[in-house]
């Protein structure tokens, strides 16, 4: 007979400790599970942009992160729950992950003047002349 190898599922699952995104940007981690479609979340982030106040959330307006504070106890207040958020780093994590990334880089992007959308895409232009003078000369030589 075959072997079979039995391992855990990689989803994102709903528990204490589990760090969502909030649908305003912020960041909040789940202290306790107040029913089916709701959470009680705190968020004690020491950048002003992701910080969250304690209270319930509505889970279809989350998203789950693939970061987990370890070991918070149910219903941590919020001194402990800024204890253990720093204990295990949620911030630079965060920080390291593509979707935080993009953020910044869309927050860059909105704040562009006109001005400098026009100096981009002269600099776009310059690079494309560039690249196709590079694969010309290449292909000449080819």
């Amino acid at each position: 007979m075959a072997d079979i190898n039995i391992g855990a599922t990689s989803w994102r699952r709903v528990e204490v400790g589990r760090v969502l995104k909030l649908e305003t940007g912020s960041l909040a981690a789940i202290v306790e599970i107040i029913d089916h479609k709701r959470a009680l979340v705190d968020g004690p982030s020491t950048d002003s942009k992701l910080a969250t106040a304690r209270g319930p959330v509505q889970l279809s307006k989350t998203l789950l992160t693939p970061i987990v504070i370890d070991k918070l106890p149910r219903g941590a207040r919020t001194g402990a729950v800024k204890k253990f958020w720093e204990a295990a780093g949620v911030d630079a994590k965060w920080a390291e992950t593509n979707w935080a990334k993009k953020q910044v880089q869309q927050e860059k992007r909105q704040a562009l003047t006109d001005f400098d959308r026009f100096k981009v895409m002269r600099l776009k232009k310059q690079r494309r002349f560039e690249e196709r003078k590079a694969l010309a000369k290449v292909k000449a030589s080819a």
